[in-house]
């Protein structure tokens, strides 16, 4: 059984030793980030070599949310604006083209998930490092646009990861590096900034938020069955649900500790990004394998991979661009 844990590698190559560390460990899947990235024959031979050391197909994530969170950049892939600015000038069929075109470069590489759309709804004091994340101002234009997105990467054979489970928007600190507290009520949580993730709640996958919401619970959401339960119930999600980076610091105590914790609360898997042996040896011994219902969840998400539909790349890039231009001038 594969542990419940996903993991990033430490650089471009995957090296016998760090191969044979993860041949034994078994992580259920891969995540990508810049230091992984050299061209796109490199980047292609590191998924399949990724793959190849668990013997299966396991799922490899990226964070590829345009903007200025992308791990893919110029000269070898396009350059795209922050989701809120794309918001700002369009509306979801453009969200569908930028995420449709994103997937098509993803799956080339053999990249089948993408941590993305980002479900949180952007406000006044919403952090700087998250608010050009954001896809709208308000639940109903944040849903209908991460919607499109979520359609467009589905299209294009890439699995959508929903965040951040119950909502980011209202934090003004980065739970990078610290954890942020939102002292919203309740029923205005609900309200609001549930809303979003209530509406794609058939989503695959999702990933949790490093907050602390005092009217929920003492936990952090990650941390706390009662969040979960609630991500569960109210919320209505019922796809494989990760932790956001467990070595963040918004989070206390050991990085054992964490996952431990993130497991006993109800998440399925712990997401661990930095590529520190050291830790990653910590978080598969603490998150243990997959649990059953985690095991069945994992298998409803991958059934969802699905070859690209064929696409004119070129006319839906036209496509967007016109969009973002906006109507002619009369």
């Amino acid at each position: 059984m594969p542990a419940a844990a996903i993991l990033g590698c430490a650089g471009s190559k995957l090296g016998a030793d760090e191969a044979a560390f993860f041949r034994a460990a078994d992580p259920w899947g891969f995540i990508l980030f810049t230091r992984n990235v050299a061209d796109p024959w490199q980047l292609a031979r590191l998924v399949a070599d990724l793959r190849g050391c668990v013997g299966r197909e396991a799922p490899v994530l990226i964070d590829q949310e345009g903007g200025q969170v992308v791990r893919l950049r110029p000269p070898h892939w396009r350059a795209w604006c922050d989701p809120l600015d794309l918001a700002a000038r369009a509306g979801p069929r453009a969200f569908w083209l930028r995420y449709r075109l994103m997937a098509a470069e993803l799956a080339a590489l053999g990249i089948d998930a993408n941590c993305a759309p980002v479900a949180d709804i952007a406000g006044p004091r919403t952090h700087p490092f998250l608010r050009p994340r954001c896809l709208g101002l308000t639940a109903a234009e944040v849903a209908a646009n991460a919607a499109a997105a979520a359609d467009g990467l589905l299209a294009g054979g890439v699995l959508p990861v929903l965040k951040h489970l119950p909502g980011h928007g209202r934090a003004e600190a980065d739970s990078h590096l610290a954890l942020p507290v939102v002292r919203a009520s309740a029923d205005a949580l609900a309200a609001t900034d549930f809303a979003p993730f209530r509406a794609l709640a058939g989503l695959p996958m999702a990933m949790t938020a490093h907050l602390h919401y005092p009217a929920l619970d003492t936990a952090p959401a990650t941390l706390s069955a009662r969040i979960i339960g609630l991500i569960r119930a109210e919320i209505g999600f019922h796809g494989l649900l990760m932790t956001d980076d467990i070595s963040m610091q918004a989070l206390a105590g050991s990085v054992a500790a964490r996952s431990a914790g993130a497991i006993a609360a109800g998440c399925d898997v712990v997401l661990h990004c930095n590529g520190r042996r050291d830790e990653m040896e910590a978080v598969v011994a603490a998150a243990g394998p997959l649990a059953p219902a985690a095991v069945a969840r994992a298998a409803a998400a991958l059934a969802r991979r699905r070859p690209p539909e064929p696409i004119d790349s070129r006319a839906l890039a036209a496509e967007l661009e016109a969009l973002l231009q906006g109507p002619p001038d009369a």
